[in-house]
């Protein structure tokens, strides 16, 4: 399976986030993953669907809406409004995580369900067949620039065990701390899609970071 790479502008210049994602664009990145946070369900607050929808008029390239956020039902409407291809949501963060897959493949969106580092897959298995991605944390969510949590390999691998035996289609994204060296253990378990922030905005050469985690 290809693998995409999705550079989170949590760790771009937020006064040119237009420029930031053209760098990666020209420099062959797959997707954009946008780390939306509340301050509630994480300790940290970036950017909301306003800076979305601004942002998608500079670029066409494939929004990955990660909604760190508590009740993210409520903000479904507004992020599909800003031009959201995908929006994951948090296995923790709402009561009604079926009906929330439901409603974001219902307004023509692909769907992804995210989990915390301490938080079992059985959180997951009754919905892992609805899903389009899940998403495993490899750190605790809230700040870009930790270090990788080397369990999240073993936690990948037993996903996708999961994933083939209910015949899901669903790929395994991975995120935090993802570098060079440790993203061949991520893919070799299963995972096929790379967000990775400090990494990628913070090298030198933008697009040898890219090419070095496909």
């Amino acid at each position: 399976m290809k693998t995409l790479v999705a550079p989170s502008i949590l760790s771009a210049d937020f006064a040119d986030l237009a420029g930031e994602i053209k760098k990666i664009e020209l420099a062959g990145a797959d997707w954009v993953h946008i780390d939306v946070m509340d301050g509630n369900f994480v300790p940290n607050l970036t950017f909301g669907a306003p800076v979305v929808k601004k942002i998608r008029e500079t670029t066409k390239m494939f929004f990955d809406c990660h909604l760190m956020v508590e009740h993210p039902e409520t903000y479904l409407e507004d992020f599909k409004d800003a031009g959201a291809d995908l929006i994951c949501v948090h296995a923790e963060a709402t009561k009604h995580l079926h009906k929330v897959i439901q409603t974001i493949h219902g307004m023509g969106l692909k769907a992804g369900v995210a989990l915390n580092p301490a938080t079992s897959l059985t959180a997951v298995e009754n919905i892992l067949a609805d899903v389009d991605l899940v998403l495993i944390m490899s750190v605790n969510p809230g700040f870009g620039g930790q270090k990788f949590i080397e369990s999240s390999v073993d936690k990948i691998v037993e996903l996708k065990g999961m994933l083939e035996h209910c015949s899901s289609k669903a790929v395994i994204e991975v995120d935090g701390g993802i570098n060079g060296e440790n993203v061949k253990l991520v893919k070799n378990a299963g995972a096929s899609v790379i967000v990775a922030g400090s990494y990628v905005y913070g090298a030198k050469d933008i697009k040898k970071a890219i090419d070095s985690l496909k």
